[in-house]
C-alpha cells in the first residue's frame, strides 16, 4: 500500500496576549495625538484667521476665493485703532480697571463667604451653595432692563460709571469663585487653623496666613477666570454705558463697523490686541492655574 505524502501547512504566527494589548496601546496613542491635533486645531484656527485679517490689506481681505495664508504683511490696520480711533485706548482702560477691581472685591468677598461654607455648620449650607451656583444659570439678559431702570434713577444713577458695570459683573464673577474656593477649603484638613488659632491667631488671622498661601493655585485659578470672564463681557458694557467714559474694549470693538462699511482688517487688529493681555496673563500665572483646575478637579 502506497504512503501518501502529507502536506505539512506553515505554522501559523500566534498573536499571544501582550501583543494584543501591544496593539491596543498603540491605536490608542495614535487616537489621543489625533484627538489633540483636532482640538488644538479647532481651538487655533479662527486666532489663525483673525490674525491673518489683521495683517491683509483691504484688496486681499475683500479677495474672492479668500487667501488662506496672507500675500501681504501691513500693520495699517493695528495703526489704525490706536490713531484713528478716538475711543479704543480709553476703553481699553476701561476693561482693565473694571476687570481687576471686580476681580479683587470678588475675591475678597468670595474667599470670605467660601471659607464660611467650608469651615462652618448650618442648616441649609447645600442650599445655599445650590442658590450660588443657580445665579450663574440666571439669563443675564434678563437682567439689564431692571439693573438700566435702577442705575438710572435719581437718587441711584449709576449709568455710564465704573461702579455701574462692576456691581453686575460680580454676579459673574462671585460664583465662580465662592465654589472654586470651596472645594480648596473643604479639604483642607482643619487642624492647620486650630494650631494657629492655639498660638493666638484670630479666625481670620488664620485664613490668610495660613489657608491662602496652602490655597494659593486655587486662588489664583479663580482669579484668571473671574478676570476673563469680565473682560470678555459684552451685555453689561452695552447696555449700562454711553460713550468712552466707562465703556469696555468689547463694545469699542463693535463700534469700528460703519452704516455701509464692515472694517474687517480693523476688527481683526482689535480683536488681536484685546487677546494679548489675557494670553502674557495666562502665561505668567499658567504653572499655579494648572495645577489650580487639576486639583479642583480631583477634589470635592
Amino acid at each position: 500500500m502506497a504512503t501518501q505524502e502529507q502536506v505539512v501547512a506553515p505554522p501559523r504566527a500566534k498573536v499571544t496576549y501582550k501583543s494584543r494589548t501591544r496593539q491596543r496601546e498603540t491605536w490608542g496613542k495614535v487616537g489621543r495625538y489625533v484627538a489633540v491635533v483636532l482640538v488644538v486645531f479647532i481651538a487655533l484656527a479662527p486666532l489663525y484667521w483673525t490674525f491673518a485679517t489683521s495683517i491683509k490689506n483691504g484688496v486681499e481681505i475683500n479677495a474672492s476665493p479668500p487667501t488662506l495664508w496672507p500675500q501681504s504683511f501691513v500693520l495699517d490696520n493695528y495703526k489704525a485703532i490706536f490713531t484713528e480711533s478716538a475711543y479704543f485706548l480709553p476703553d481699553l482702560k476701561n476693561s482693565a480697571i473694571i476687570a481687576g477691581v471686580t476681580t479683587i472685591v470678588a475675591l475678597l468677598f468670595g474667599s470670605l463667604c467660601a471659607y464660611a461654607l467650608a469651615r462652618t455648620k448650618f442648616r441649609g449650607k447645600g442650599l445655599v451653595l445650590i442658590i450660588v451656583l443657580s445665579v450663574n444659570m440666571f439669563p443675564f439678559i434678563a437682567m439689564v432692563g431692571p439693573l438700566f431702570v435702577l442705575f438710572t434713577q435719581q437718587g441711584f444713577y449709576l449709568y455710564n460709571s465704573y461702579l455701574g458695570l462692576i456691581i453686575p459683573d460680580l454676579v459673574i464673577t462671585l460664583p465662580i469663585t465662592v465654589w472654586f474656593l470651596n472645594s480648596f477649603f473643604r479639604d483642607l484638613p482643619p487642624d492647620l487653623e486650630e494650631a494657629a488659632r492655639v498660638d493666638g491667631a484670630s479666625r481670620l488671622g488664620a485664613l490668610w496666613r495660613i489657608v491662602l498661601p496652602l490655597t494659593a493655585p486655587g486662588f489664583f485659578a479663580a482669579a484668571i477666570l473671574s478676570f476673563i470672564a469680565v473682560w470678555n463681557d459684552f451685555l453689561f458694557g452695552l447696555s449700562l454705558t454711553a460713550d468712552e467714559s466707562a465703556q469696555p474694549v468689547t463694545v469699542a470693538i463693535s463700534r469700528f463697523n460703519g452704516e455701509h462699511v464692515i472694517a474687517y482688517g480693523q476688527l481683526a487688529a482689535a480683536a488681536i490686541v484685546v487677546t494679548i493681555p489675557l494670553v502674557i496673563l495666562v502665561l505668567i500665572l499658567q504653572r499655579r492655574i494648572v495645577s489650580g483646575l487639576t486639583a479642583g478637579a480631583v477634589k470635592g
